[in-house]
This record gives structure tokens, C-alpha cells and sequence, in this order.
């Protein structure tokens, strides 16, 4: 899919573009991205936010504790609650955008899951994916992940 990438909220209050190929796919299982999004699991993106450019609306931004201690920031549509963007704590210089967002998704195929420990027990993840239980203790992992995937 040849880029800029853009997209928005549901109710289009919120637009995007990213100008840079994605540095990783990948899908979290984790209890927080289920509750967060009232669904099995996360997609999730990771961009350079140099290549973000918010086009239009001024998103609200959230802050959610996490079990283990850390705080999860991100933003959302205020009109119709889209949860579009995370913000990394640990990697300033990256967004982890929500990449159902995108106008264009028939491109997306995740290359790794993240939290495989607590996934639904009915969903299969596919053979060729790069799996972990937890969180990667290296974030590299996930982007080398994508960037095989991407090599195909």
C-alpha cells in the first residue's frame, strides 16, 4: 500500500496522515486492550510520530493505570470515544496508532501477538506470526517481526 496512509475517528471529527512506512504490526491480547476496546485483543501500529500530521479536530487525551504500575496515554475522539493514538512513555519518538482507523485496511496483516497468554481461547493465532506470552522485553522484536513479514 503505497503511502501517506490517512484515516480518522468513526465519526470524522478527528483526520490523520502518516508520510512513513509502518515499523511494526502487531496484535496485543492483553486484558487491558480487551477491556479497553470491549473485544479479544488490539491492533496496533507503530509510526514514527515525525511522520504524523493531525489534519483535523484536536483529540482528548486519556491516561489509564495499568496493573503492573505504568500509566497508558493516549488520544481519542471526544465526540465518538475512537481511541486513534497511544503514546509510548519509553519511545517519545513513536505513536502506536490504532490502525482500524486507517481509510484503507485491507493492506494490514499483523506479523507478531503480543500477551498470547491471556487470549481468548478461541482465537487462533496464524502459524507464520511471531508469538510472545508477555510484552517483549525488547521492542525491536516486534519491529524485526514486521519488517520479515514486510520482506515477503
Amino acid at each position: 500500500m503505497p503511502r501517506p496512509y490517512e484515516g480518522g475517528c468513526l465519526c470524522g471529527a478527528i483526520r490523520y496522515r502518516v508520510d512513513a512506512e509502518p515499523l511494526a504490526l502487531y496484535v496485543c491480547h492483553c486484558t487491558d486492550c480487551q477491556r479497553q476496546t470491549g473485544t479479544s485483543f488490539a491492533s496496533a501500529m507503530i509510526v514514527p510520530k515525525s511522520a504524523f500530521e493531525l489534519l483535523r479536530g484536536e483529540p482528548r487525551a486519556y491516561a489509564a493505570l495499568s496493573p503492573e504500575g505504568w500509566v497508558k496515554r493516549g488520544k481519542f475522539c471526544d465526540a465518538c470515544a475512537t481511541r486513534v493514538w497511544g503514546l509510548p512513555a519509553r519511545f517519545p519518538e513513536v505513536l502506536v496508532l490504532r490502525p482500524g482507523t486507517l481509510d484503507d485496511t485491507t493492506w494490514l496483516s499483523p506479523a507478531a501477538h503480543i500477551w498470547t497468554r491471556s487470549r481468548q481461547p478461541w482465537v487462533v493465532i496464524p502459524k507464520d506470526a511471531v508469538a510472545f506470552e508477555r510484552q517483549p522485553e525488547d521492542p525491536m522484536a516486534l519491529v524485526e517481526a514486521w519488517r520479515r513479514r514486510a520482506a515477503r
